[in-house]
């Protein structure tokens, strides 16, 4: 099996290239842009902010709300899905209308060469599909020989502070901190953002942490016992694109890779 398919969870092929396309994810919006396929969708679910180029798009509702009318009476011919944007049961239900389903959830940074290639065979971009996941390819194998580190730096990354959530090892971002020569503390963990106690953060004493927002920096000053602490080394996410795994990942991931390359051991 190409290693590709362990980020594809589900997808069916239209018996010709899709031209009436809806995204129900950001990265997979910006999936059709890179791809030069944006004239092909019909309709997004909203989350963040837009591209401008989709100004003009019906909004199909946003991230948990789909409105199922609304996506009917576009008549797509291909739904793109990101599991997690939906419940259980209006993903059922998008199952259940026929309509050819692109299901994309990367766990690492080379599915996302895949999902180039997949994609864009389904929406008539099959050569950009190829092109741009060989560009993915030799920048990220770039990106792993400059930025190794013999002894990987130890990472906490803060999604969220009241509560206190993070990443665990099958999210794509714990991918992009080991490409920058760390490691993500809570690595051992299987969901894809399990909610912590400090008291687990101290004791897993990590040597920088990565907080989302720049006002989650100030309240870390607190526990100077933390090496993170005290070396000075908590920071603020340089790119939020980390969190939308699409081509555009690879710079954000990038400029991660500059940040931790300061951080002391």
């Amino acid at each position: 099996m190409r290693p590709w398919l362990a980020g594809l969870l589900c997808f069916a092929l239209p018996l010709m290239a899709a031209e009436r396309v809806v995204s129900l994810a950001p990265s997979l919006t910006e999936l059709m842009l890179e791809l030069d396929a944006g004239d092909r969708l019909v309709g997004v679910l909203d989350g963040g902010e837009r591209p401008a180029a989709l100004a003009g798009l019906p909004s199909l509702g946003r991230w948990g709300r789909l409105e199922m009318e609304g996506l009917l009476a576009l008549r797509p011919d291909l739904i793109l899905l990101w599991p997690d944007s939906l419940g259980a049961a209006q993903r059922e239900q998008l199952r259940g209308f026929g309509i050819p389903v692109f299901e994309a959830q990367p766990r690492r940074l080379e599915d996302i060469a895949g999902q180039l290639e997949a994609l864009g065979a389904q929406v008539g971009r099959a050569e950009r599909g190829r092109q741009l996941a060989a560009q993915l390819r030799g920048q990220l194998a770039e990106l792993r020989r400059h930025y190794r580190r013999e002894v990987p730096l130890r990472v906490f990354y803060q999604v969220w502070d009241r509560p206190l959530y993070s990443i665990g090892g099958v999210q794509i971002i714990s991918d992009a901190l080991q490409v920058c020569g760390a490691v993500n503390v809570f690595a051992d963990l299987d969901l894809p953002a399990p909610q912590l106690s400090l008291e687990a953060v101290l004791a897993r004493d990590p040597e920088v942490i990565l907080v989302s927002e720049p006002d989650q920096l100030a309240a870390w000053q607190a526990w100077p016992q933390l090496g993170a602490v005290r070396r000075g080394q908590v920071w603020a996410v340089p790119d939020r694109g980390l969190e939308r795994p699409s081509l555009q990942m690879l710079a954000a991931t990038r400029t991660l890779c500059e940040l931790l390359r300061q951080a002391r051991p």
